[in-house]
């Protein structure tokens, strides 16, 4: 007699084992007819799922957090259904839901066209428009094989063999005569997937992420819960479209790459000056805050990340060299090693703690050639890292320091809808269960005296300890994971470091906070970009005022304001090509520079300056002592 709690803490007495779907018509016609799945004691489970004992139960609708990742997860199935409706013999492989969509890769002899794509949306809405039953049904493992084998689906007997341990039975989901592998759960039917879904593109991609496996055929999609989610969806991607980075680096002349050092940015004037910038304003902002900055070696002994653990656990991403004498470096991948064996050097106190170490430390990771992606994804990059080592009982206080400076800086680039996740303990990772206990609830303690939420990502921590990330949202809603604090009371038993404490115990163990909080440079950089449009606030804007003259007769005074304006520290360059000056101003505009400053007969006799807006405002005549002042009010 199986007893249901529901959310709002009311409970149904059932006389015997009953369906989900049941439970929700017996709630009411309303609710069954919008049930897509249901949690069973917190697991998603189809709504044919039976209930024979007593559990907790949420229904889960299209209004639900889970809703998404159902409704993309069967697009996928339904996709690949019409694939196969439409091109026999092709092969299906693996279809997950992905963040905005879903994909599903496919063998097939002949390539996809983006005509293709259109067949089969078309063919999309016929499935969804036959509202087929999907229905669980559960093989013996050697019986699918042999199915599978039977219709010459030879990768899905290979996953069953690699995924499916022997003796175990193998969960199957049939929608009319198609069927998959597949653990679920899924929607009721096909008519139950709202049509408002779109493919978006085609890609390849090797079977099973391995370069040395075949090359299939992915089609990427997206899917959401109706129409108005899909349209605005669309319009952000054309948005985002428009704001590529690697389209503006280009325009704006910031910054480039090349075959010869994939993943490597080649910074430009501009953009080395923007990233400079950057640089500078973090080491005012960490300065304040009470950080030294140091400086380690990028090539280091392999010995030093086998104590680290960086060699067993992140081998496949490092860069390593052997030299003519046997011996292994590596490129670093992280600051963390090298901060350590600063510490290392003399005889540290309590008295001396909390020390923070920042370095702003070129790494490099190997990224494959796939997954690079302008600014976004490189192999060489620079991380605004520091290395705080302090006392257990310092540990909470400087999470509460931390977390306060990041959450401050991001409001300076206008980022101040943030989310932080809490990632913890990983199944693989070095240390303790208590050091982890110990380690997780600091960070959740500061986030608690702090009045903050979070989000919790469990077993998404580093391997040496848990970690916040924060997570911003840009001027288009989209969300960008940059700065991270971990805590981390492992690497400094691994190199064996201590201080001296209050008895004179030498023996005592720092515990020791890594935290970046741009993250990558190149990578917030990416960002802003994106963020701006290109057009950079004054302050951090790579030319800050441009010097127009109408003819060359302006030109001397244009050069010597130049000086005047760069003696007062504004970024100015001066424009004396033989061109109209609404050419000009048409150019640096479209270069984003914030302030066009003009010059003509009347400036160069008044000493003064015709100010103008890169969104075209023009602001009369101005000294240069008012231009001056006008730059410093607009940073």
């Amino acid at each position: 007699m199986p007893k249901v709690t529901l959310p709002d803490g009311s409970s149904r007495d059932y006389s015997k084992a009953i369906s989900i779907f049941d439970v929700a018509s017996d709630i009411g016609t309303g609710l069954a007819k919008a049930a897509l799945a249901a949690k069973v004691d917190g697991e998603l489970v189809d709504t044919s799922f039976v209930i024979e004992k007593d559990i907790e139960l949420a229904i889960i609708t299209s209004k639900s957090d889970e809703a998404l990742e159902l409704i993309r997860h069967d697009a996928a199935h339904v996709m690949a259904q019409a694939v196969q409706e439409l091109f026999p013999g092709t092969q299906v492989t693996i279809g997950p839901a992905i963040e905005d969509g879903f994909y599903y890769d496919f063998a097939r002899q002949e390539p996809f066209s983006p005509d293709d794509l259109e067949k089969i949306e078309v063919r999309m809405e016929d499935i969804v428009g036959r509202d087929l039953s999907i229905e669980r049904e559960v093989w013996e493992r050697d019986e699918a094989k042999r199915v599978f084998a039977d219709i010459g689906e030879k990768y899905k007997v290979e996953i069953i063999e690699d995924i499916i341990p022997e003796g175990e039975e193998v969960s199957v989901y049939r929608q009319g005569d198609w069927f998959d592998v597949c653990r679920g759960p899924h929607l009721p039917s096909t008519g139950k997937l709202p049509r408002a879904f779109k493919l978006m593109k085609l890609a390849g991609a090797y079977w099973r992420g391995n370069s040395d496996n075949e090359m299939l055929q992915r089609i990427y999609g997206t899917a959401w819960r109706d129409k108005k989610e899909l349209k605005l969806h669309l319009q952000r991607l054309e948005e985002a479209e428009k704001r590529d980075h690697r389209k503006l680096g280009r325009k704006l002349d910031l910054f480039h790459f090349s075959d010869e050092a994939p993943g490597s940015v080649f910074w430009h004037p501009k953009g080395w000056t923007l990233f400079l910038q950057l640089l500078d304003y973090m080491r005012q902002r960490q300065e304040e805050a009470g950080y030294v900055e140091v400086n380690t070696p990028d090539v280091m002994d392999r010995s030093l990340w086998e104590t680290s653990g960086h060699w067993f656990n992140y081998r496949e991403n490092m860069f390593s060299t052997q030299t003519e004498d046997d011996r292994i470096f590596a490129l670093k991948p992280m600051n963390c090693p090298g901060s350590v064996s600063m510490f290392a050097q003399g005889l540290k106190s309590y008295r001396d703690l909390p020390l923070r170490m920042a370095e702003f430390g070129k790494v490099h990771r190997y990224e494959p050639s796939g997954a690079l992606h302008g600014l976004m994804r490189v192999r060489h990059f620079t991380q605004d890292d520091a290395h705080i080592y302090c006392t257990e009982d310092q540990m909470e206080g400087e999470c509460i320091d931390v977390v306060s400076l990041v959450l401050d800086i991001y409001k300076d680039f206008g980022f101040t809808d943030v989310i932080i996740k809490l990632s913890t303990r990983p199944e693989k990772r070095i240390g303790s269960d208590d050091v982890w206990d110990k380690l997780e609830g600091a960070l959740i303690n500061s986030l608690k005296v702090m009045g903050l939420d979070y989000v919790l990502y469990p077993g998404e921590g580093a391997f040496y300890g848990p970690k916040l990330e924060f997570v911003l949202r840009d001027a288009i809603g989209r969300d960008w994971q940059c700065g991270t604090l971990q805590v981390d009371m492992n690497l400094p038993e691994r190199f064996d470091i201590s201080y001296v404490d209050e008895t004179g115990g030498r023996d005592k163990r720092p515990v020791m906070l890594h935290r970046a909080l741009f993250g990558s440079l190149e990578r917030f950089i990416g960002i802003l970009i994106e963020h701006y449009e290109g057009k950079f606030p004054v302050w951090l804007s790579p030319v800050q005022a441009a010097l127009l003259t109408i003819t060359d007769k302006h030109d001397q005074y244009a050069r010597e304001v130049e000086k005047r304006l760069k003696a007062q520290g504004v970024r100015v360059i001066s424009d004396f090509r033989n061109e109209k000056v609404g050419f000009k101003i048409r150019e640096h505009t479209l270069q984003a520079v914030p302030f066009l400053l003009v010059v003509g007969n009347r400036e160069v006799e008044n000493d003064e300056l015709a100010v103008r807006t890169q969104g075209g405002e023009d602001l009369g005549s101005m000294s240069i002592e008012e231009t001056v002042k006008l730059l410093g009010q607009a940073s």
